[in-house]
């Protein structure tokens, strides 16, 4: 966030004049500043003052000045302001809405000790701080303040979190006290939370953090719980004063801190969990800052300072304009502010949560606002001014948001619809649906508010397309799902959510009644729907109609006026509902009954008043009717008895109406008498249930009250004596005895004799009672009382009259029940059987009469079969005995299973017959085998291999035949049923018999007969294919017969002859079908020959309209006249083309011509406007006098060629000057020429040429040259002669051609001869150009003859000094090229030159071209491989020269791996300190390092070689640029390598294998440069033969881990803690191959093994005084580098000798030891390396040793 000064609000002064405390009002529009003296200053939003007012103090005779405002702050409603003084008290202002408001005081509270600051975070609570440490809160409803808690120090500062319901108060020793009204579920503790060093006058509660300065100059910033998070320290900036005021953001994420001349700004980083500070702002000479006020939109900050000034500033982020409609001003990372350009209004958008706010966007139509933070999405109505922050997880920014409800918005992600409300926090709801169309979703947020129902939020949305469902979004509950049979493309729920309007695809519109769960179908054709706003009205059209449902409880019930347009529009204002419909150009409104209207409203409403009014004004019809009926329900519920009266009145419910009149006087009486509402006293109440005839309610009133009598009659009116009397038994009334009689009375009057014996029975007169039940005509009833009461049943009398009365009304099993009582079991059982009560007489058979058991079951079985119980039956009649009636009951039960056990258990056959039922039943089921096994035992095999034919079971058919019968019966049998099969036209069934009894041709010669032909293929295509297409064309051939032309072609075409199918339906002149058939299977042009024979067919006009219709006319003329039908190609020309015929006669002259009669071919070629084929055509039969006589009658211009004719005729017969003189009469002079040519008599044509045709002379001469080319000798001789006999006659030109065209490379003096001639007649003759072109024409000839002299003195003669140069150059005639050159043309002596040198090269005499380019005979060397002659060649040149070429050999060997070879090079010819030369240095080295078995006293030339090399190679570098670069260091490590190598080979030499084993172990530290396994190979080895067994183990034991590393490409898995703590390297590169043998790899393998398994070493490398590996240079424990010996390269420590050269020392034992060997010894090669340390040291110690 950054500060911008915006404006001075207030100029300071001159002096000391503090702002004590300012003020934002919460509604941005007033701020507030009290000066220092005493007066409060009002701003507007722009910073003009528009008020003042002065404070006052609290005793007046203390005066004005006796006080200081300390602190202030407005209410939440901006109308009050609460001021803080330091003389004790509170006071608050009212200041009102509007600029000029009274100021009145209207609170005021007295304090102990001075206020020192003060919030108004709540709407009746103001908290402050007073000097004696409490912090108190002032209610000001109440009027009181108390005591929040308390503390021993000054109360400095106080601050609220952003939410206002947690405080912080700062004390003066440093203490800071956090409270919480409500702490939000945080969990933060309250109390004390931490100890600031110095007093916390600047104090802020940010988002999450708290910060607190002073005056130590430090800004600290705290978290939640108190701890340190920052501290940003400035009291080393001397510029830096105390911190005196600290100002929070509205959304916690900024803090600015005030002190002198400087606003310091932090921002709150969510990402890092910091605060970042940000640039401050630096105002000289603004002084000490005594107050800050931050806006309560965030977007200005005002500071008051000392001097009395006041300065804003903006406060933002960034700003930005969107779509030039709106400025979006984020003023922290939370909060933007936007600002509606046109109108000036602003919204504060801001996340609850404190999350950064991310793009902002205005949507639907300007109107509501979108913002992302990282968790929540923001949404607002703009217009509405209310805000919304839900959680929200990130996608991608893939929602789509519909704004078409004002009071919702809908946010489609991911197939998941939420709601959100604006102005709540919480989602609303969220389903899941695939159905995005705002027409497909309808919610309903309180739109109409409802008797009894606070929260209506309703949701109606599709499930899927054929389903809707409705939810509750207040309880989160489904309300209803709408389930249809079609696809719904429209729902709306009306405005209370009760009702639900659909539409489908099909345009039928449905109603839904929530409540009920009923669907209706309103209108079966819908094109419009929609509900009238404010109403439960709905309005549809159904085509021409307008439809109008009023009430629509009673969907039924619709209003229709008929239309002529479409509806487009429903529009309800004014006190008016109009619908808009568009007639065709017009526009017309129809005007709704608003009345109805208003009906509906005022019931929703609870105006039943108005209702009736309304009602009132209306006829009665069916609508008004249903209306009243809602109305007297409605009003029945809330009691309007009045209403409900009249209601009932007006539908004509006299009984009602009177009823709730003369209960309304009830009412009104009670009302009068005890006042309130009469409608709750218990009559009326009680009178309303009767009402709804719920009469126990209505006892429940008066029995609540004790009108006993009142109920009773209540119950008497209604008859209910039962209730009456109950009524009175239970409350003991004295009137019980004469109810009863009075309702015995009245039953009895009226003939309720059976509810007359209840009464008696129930009085205890059982006589009475039966004598009433009989009387009733109940004897049945009389009888089970009778059976009950023992007294009874020994009365004979009226046991008698009982049984009488009951055998009479045919009630036999009652009687059987008393007779059985009175034990009279043959009565009984005979009146059970007659009664049919078989149960009750086998039971009483089974005790009485066992006998008859039997016969009884079977009577029972009978019995049950007649009432179809036949399942019942079948275990009465196994029971009896009757097993025939058993299976017959089991069959009609169609109980089979049972009828099957029944039948496999009986012994005798009596019921073979029903064998056939129950097995055709299985048969219905398909349970073959069982039906088998039946039909088997009841002998119908027959019907079992039927029953298998005709399920298609041939196999178990068959099986079964072939079991009872011989294969002829079978045969016979399968036939016989086959040809019935047949007969009944069972063809398949037949087919399959046939088969089965491998007689597939009878099947064949069926469908043959009954003409199945596709069936007849189909057997002969599986029974015999080789009859297959015969059978196509028979088959053809009949249905051709038959008139069946599309299955013969079918079948034609299957037999492969589709030119039989064309045939027969051009026969049968159905050319169309034809036509199809060879364009679909002929050939390419097979339809083009049947279109022409259908033309032909039709003739004349028919043919040609045919023909052009398939584009075929122009091929159809051709096809007629190719094939000689001239008469119809001369129909359809003349119909059709007329410019054809010519072109058909044309044809026929040819056709005639070819028959041999002429002269009707020459009228026909006539009438074609041939005349000239027809001269043609004589000419070609040599009648010349018929030709002559066309040709002069037609053709005229034909006699050339008649005479042509006649001139070929003569010139075959050798007729030459006839032949001429024809061909000249024709004026074909060309013709005579070419004859001539043909007969080789050239001087004749040339003749006629030169004559007749002189411009085509010269050709004809080419062509005789070229034809005496081709003749050879004799052609050349003819040549010459030519060219002679043209010299002579002057024509030079031609001559010279003619000496040119010579060509016979037998003869080249001939050649020579001929070609000099014609240079010589070019230059004395012709032109310079033509002399020019003819001699450079020559020169080459003779070039390629060999004659070089003569061509260049040709060229010379003609100046062309380059081509003469050129022709000695060719002859390699150098020096007189040279002399050419140097005498005529200076400038060619190098050309020449450079010629030259390609000739000797060209010519590999590279030591001739030594001396004329030493380079180019160096690379000449080079490529031909002669290295030696190129290096001694390069020797003689300059250094520079010689190692270019040197470079290039050393590349050349190390490719052919001569390392060795390179070395010897260098070591004769030097090593300059080339830098490109450095990598074949380094290579070299590498390749010699990696040689195998070079760990010999032999190899110690080569060591030697290369140490010397690389001393000199580093000599060098130290006096070149590279001197102590990276390169120059890596060389003096390959020096000291290559030095050891050397020196252990001579140390070899001399048998010093301790120093020896020493410089091994040295090499170890270069493993970086040298091969590693090689390295730990020889130095485990030189260990080894030395005795170090610990230090050969480790070395020999790690070689065998890098060859098992180089194995397997890699040395990650290498194990270094051997050596730990010395200088040998971890890091080293992998060989790309082992450089010790595998023999020798194993028997080291061996040894290691052998080694480990004694357990005779240690694992450890020796260690020296430093506590150090001996070998190591570098000290563990000090990290000192000991300098290396430069005999052995261990490190030297005590006994030292030292060299001239700082930076070289040795080990004295061991250099003692090596020069008492070396002269010993006189080992040449121990004198070398003492020698080469005496160069590279600087000169031996004093006590050297003498080389002489």
């Amino acid at each position: 966030m950054q500060l911008k000064h915006l404006k001075t609000l207030l100029t300071p002064q001159d002096g000391a004049a503090k702002v004590t405390c300012m003020a934002w009002a919460s509604n941005n529009a007033k701020f507030a500043v009290c000066t220092v003296d005493r007066v409060v200053l009002l701003y507007d939003e722009q910073g003009e003052r528009r008020d003042k007012f002065s404070t006052k103090p609290a005793d007046p005779k203390f005066g004005k000045k006796s006080y200081m405002v300390k602190s202030m702050a407005f209410s939440s409603d901006s109308t009050k302001i609460a001021i803080a003084q330091t003389d004790s008290i509170i006071f608050v202002y009212k200041i009102g809405e509007d600029w000029g408001d009274k100021k009145v005081i209207c609170n005021k509270f007295v304090q102990t000790s001075a206020v020192t600051c003060l919030l108004w975070p709540t709407e009746h609570s103001i908290i402050f701080g007073l000097t004696e440490g409490k912090i108190r809160v002032a209610n000001t409803k109440t009027n009181k303040s108390s005591t929040i808690y308390g503390t021993e120090s000054y109360v400095v500062s106080l601050t609220s979190n952003v939410s206002g319901k947690g405080i912080l108060s700062g004390h003066a020793d440093g203490t800071v006290v956090r409270y919480f009204f409500d702490d939000e579920g945080s969990g933060e503790a309250q109390g004390k939370l931490f100890t600031h060093p110095c007093p916390p006058y600047a104090l802020a509660w940010g988002i999450n953090s708290i910060v607190a300065a002073g005056c130590d100059k430090k800004i600290v910033a705290y978290g939640k719980e108190g701890h340190v998070l920052q501290t940003f320290d400035y009291s080393r900036d001397r510029s830096e004063k105390e911190f005196t005021v600290a100002a929070t953001s509205p959304s916690g994420q900024s803090v600015v801190l005030g002190s002198y001349d400087r606003l310091r700004v932090f921002n709150w980083s969510p990402r890092r969990g910091a605060w970042d500070e940000g640039s401050p702002k630096e105002i000289p000479n603004l002084y000490t800052i005594t107050a800050l006020a931050w806006k309560k939109d965030g977007s200005r900050l005002c500071a008051g300072t000392l001097c009395g000034g006041v300065e804003q500033f903006d406060c933002c982020l960034r700003r930005s304009i969107y779509k030039n409609k709106f400025e979006m001003t984020y003023v922290g990372l939370s909060q933007v502010i936007v600002k509606n350009l046109s109108t000036g209004t602003r919204v504060v958008l801001k996340s609850y949560y404190g999350y950064e706010i991310d793009e902002v966007k205005i949507m639907g139509r300007d109107r509501y606002l979108v913002a992302h933070t990282s968790d929540t999405l923001l949404l607002g109505d703009l217009v509405a001014n209310k805000l919304s922050e839900v959680a929200w997880q990130g996608s991608g920014g893939n929602e789509k948001f519909f704004f078409e409800n004002e009071t919702v918005c809908m946010v489609f992600n991911a197939g998941e619809l939420t709601l959100v409300e604006y102005g709540s926090n919480e989602i609303l709801g969220s389903v899941r649906t695939e159905f995005m169309n705002p027409h497909l979703i309808s919610v309903r947020l309180n739109e109409r508010r409802q008797r009894g129902v606070e929260d209506n939020k309703k949701l109606a949305y599709l499930i899927d397309i054929n389903t809707i469902a409705i939810v509750d979004l207040v309880g989160g509950y489904n309300l209803g799902t709408v389930s249809h049979n079609s696809k719904i493309d429209w729902l709306e729920l009306n405005e209370t959510g009760c009702k639900l309007l659909f539409r489908d695809k099909k345009l039928r519109l449905n109603l839904f009644d929530i409540e009920s769960g009923l669907k209706t179908t309103v209108l079966t054709f819908c094109s419009y729907v929609q509900w009238v706003p404010g109403s439960d009205v709905a309005v549809a059209q159904n085509r021409g109609n307008l439809c109008v449902w009023y009430n629509i409880d009673s969907p039924e019930r619709v209003t229709m006026f008929p239309l002529r347009g479409d509806i487009v529009d429903l529009d309800r204002s004014n006190g008016k509902t109009e619908v808009i419909v568009t007639e065709g150009v017009n526009t017309i409104s129809y005007t709704l009954d608003e009345g109805l209207i208003e009906f509906g409203t005022a019931i929703d409403d609870g105006d039943y008043h108005r209702a009736t009014a309304f009602l009132e004004t209306l006829e009665m019809c069916s609508e008004t009717e249903a209306m009243w009926k809602s109305l007297s329900k409605l009003s029945l519920e809330v009691r309007q008895l009045h209403i409900a009266e009249r209601c009932f009145a007006a539908l004509g419910d006299v009984s009602k109406a009177r009823f709730l009149t003369e209960t309304n006087k009830i009412a009104d009486s009670i009302s009068k008498e005890y006042g309130g509402d009469g409608t709750e006293h218990y009559q009326v109440k009680a009178r309303l249930a009767m009402l709804d005839k719920n009469y126990k309610l209505a006892e429940m009133y008066y029995m609540e009250q004790n009108a006993i009598d009142e109920v009773m009659e209540m119950y008497q009116e209604l008859h209910m004596w039962d209730d009456c009397i109950a009524v009175a038994e239970a409350k003991g009334h004295p009137e019980l005895d004469n109810l009863r009689h009075s309702y015995y009375s009245w039953l009895m009057e009226t003939n309720q004799n059976e509810k007359a014996g209840e009464v008696k029975e129930s009085e205890g007169d059982y006589m009475g009672a039966v004598n009433l039940y009989l009387k009733a005509g109940l004897p049945a009833k009389a009888a089970w009382l009778a059976i009950n009461r023992e007294e009874l049943l020994k009365n004979s009398d009226v046991i008698h009259h009982i049984t009488t009365a009951l055998i009479k009304g045919e009630f036999y099993e009652r009687a059987g029940d008393i007779f059985e009582r009175i034990r009279n079991n043959q009565r009984a059982l005979e009146c059970y059987c007659k009664g049919n009560a078989f149960r009750k007489a086998v039971e009483l058979a089974r005790v009485a009469f066992p006998s008859e058991v039997v016969k009884l079951e079977e009577a029972w079985g009978d019995y049950l079969v007649q009432q179809k119980q036949m399942d019942a039956a079948i275990n009465h009649y196994i029971e009896s005995g009757c097993s025939s009636k058993a299976v017959e009951a089991a069959i009609g039960a169609r109980q089979w299973k049972k009828a099957l056990h029944i039948v496999e258990l009986q012994e005798d056959r009596s019921s073979v017959k029903s064998y056939l039922r129950i097995a055709q039943h299985f048969v219905s089921i398909q349970e073959f085998e069982v039906a088998e096994r039946l039909f088997v035992k009841g002998d119908h095999i027959k019907d079992a291999i039927d029953m298998y034919t005709r399920a298609g079971r041939w196999e178990q058919a068959h099986k079964l035949a072939v079991k009872c019968m011989t294969q002829e019966e079978v045969s016979s049998l399968y036939i016989n049923r086959a040809y019935e099969l047949e007969k009944e036209e069972k063809y398949k069934e037949a087919e399959r018999l046939f088969t089965t009894v491998s007689e597939p041709d009878l099947a064949i010669t069926m469908y043959k007969k009954n003409k199945m032909y596709d069936d007849t293929i189909r057997l002969v295509a599986k029974y015999h294919k080789d009859l297959l297409q015969e059978t196509h064309i028979h088959l053809a051939k009949e249905l051709e017969v038959e008139g069946r032309f599309q299955e013969a072609e079918y079948h034609y075409l299957n037999g492969q002859d589709w030119k039989a199918a064309v045939n027969m339906y051009g026969t049968n002149a159905l050319w169309e079908e034809a036509y199809r058939v060879s364009k679909s299977h002929g050939p390419a042009n097979a339809h083009k020959q049947v279109a022409y024979l259908w033309a032909k067919n039709l003739g004349g006009e028919a043919a040609v309209k045919l023909l052009n219709k398939f584009g075929l006319l122009e091929t159809a003329i051709d096809f007629a006249a190719e094939n000689r039908s001239f008469d119809f190609a001369f129909e359809l020309a003349r119909l059709s083309m007329k410019e054809r015929i010519p072109q058909i006669h044309l044809k026929n002259a040819m056709f005639l011509e070819d028959e041999g009669k002429f002269n009707k071919a020459e009228v026909e070629f006539i009438k074609a406007g041939k005349p000239k084929e027809a001269v043609m055509m004589y000419i070609h039969i040599q009648d010349w006098s018929g030709a002559q006589r066309v040709a002069e009658a037609h053709d005229p211009d034909s006699m050339a060629d008649v005479l042509v004719g006649q001139a070929k005729l003569c010139f075959e017969q050798k007729d030459f000057q006839k032949a001429e003189a024809f061909l000249l009469r024709a004026q074909r002079p060309e013709l005579a020429i070419m004859y001539y040519k043909d007969a080789e008599m050239w001087s004749d044509a040339m003749r006629i040429c030169k004559e007749y045709l002189p411009n085509k002379l010269g050709i004809l001469q080419e062509e005789y040259e070229k034809e005496a080319t081709k003749r050879g000798k004799r052609g050349v001789e003819g040549m010459v002669e030519q060219a002679r006999e043209w010299e002579q006659s002057g024509e030079y030109a031609r001559a010279v051609d003619c000496y040119l065209k010579v060509k016979d490379s037998s003869n080249t003096a001939l050649l020579e001869k001929c070609w000099m001639k014609a240079a010589e007649l070019a230059i004395k003759f012709l032109t310079h150009e033509k002399a020019t072109d003819v001699v450079q024409a020559v020169g080459p000839r003779l070039v390629q003859l060999r004659k070089y002299s003569a061509a260049a003195e040709l060229y010379l003669n003609l100046d062309l000094i380059k081509e003469a140069v050129d022709a000695f150059i060719e002859g390699e005639e150098w020096n007189k090229a040279k002399r050419v050159a140097k005498e005529l043309d200076p400038r060619l002596e190098g050309y020449v030159d450079q010629r030259y040198k390609e000739h000797l090269k060209n010519q590999g005499k590279v030591d001739s071209l030594v001396g004329v380019d030493v380079m180019a005979a160096l690379d000449m060397y080079v490529e031909r491989g002669q290295w030696e002659k190129c290096i001694d060649t390069a020797s003689k040149q300059n250094f520079k020269i010689l190692h270019k070429y040197i470079a290039l050999y050393a590349t050349h060997l190390i490719k052919e791996d001569e390392a060795e070879k390179v070395l010897n090079l260098y070591v004769q010819h030097g090593v300059p300190a080339y830098p490109q030369n450095f990598n074949i240095y380094k290579r070299f080295f590498l390749e010699l390092v990696n040689l195998r078995d070079r760990d010999v006293a032999e190899a110690y030339r080569m060591w030697a070689n290369l140490r010397d090399v690389l001393y000199l190679l580093c000599e060098n570098l130290t006096k070149s640029s590279e001197a102590n670069s990276p390169t120059h260091q890596d060389f003096e490590q390959m020096l000291i390598i290559s030095h050891y190598y050397a020196t252990r080979s001579a140390a070899k030499g001399i048998q010093l294998n301790t120093l020896a084993a020493k410089l091994s172990i040295s090499l170890l530290r270069h493993t970086d440069h040298i091969p590693a396994d090689k390295a730990f190979y020889e130095a485990g080895l030189a260990a080894k033969t030395v005795g170090w067994e610990n230090m050969a183990f480790i070395f020999l034991n790690h070689f065998l881990d890098l060859a098992d590393g180089i194995d397997e490409g890699t040395l990650d898995a290498l194990d270094h803690t051997d050596f730990q703590d010395t200088d040998i390297p971890f890091e080293v590169p992998l060989p790309a191959k082992l450089h010790v043998t595998a023999e020798k790899r194993e028997e080291i393998r061996d040894w290691v093994l052998t080694v480990s398994m004694d357990q005779r070493v240690e694992q450890v490398l020796p260690r020296d005084e430093r506590d150090t590996y001996e070998a190591s240079l570098l000290a563990a424990n000090t990290g000192i580098r000991s300098l290396p010996c430069v005999i052995t390269g261990y490190p030297v420590l005590r006994n030292k000798i030292e060299f001239k050269r700082p930076g070289m020392e040795a080990n004295k034992d061991d250099w003692n030891k090596f020069l008492m060997a070396t002269k010993t010894t006189h080992s040449p090669e121990c004198q070398d390396v003492l020698k080469f340390i005496a160069q590279w040291c600087g000169g031996l110690p004093s006590a050297g040793y003498s080389f002489q």
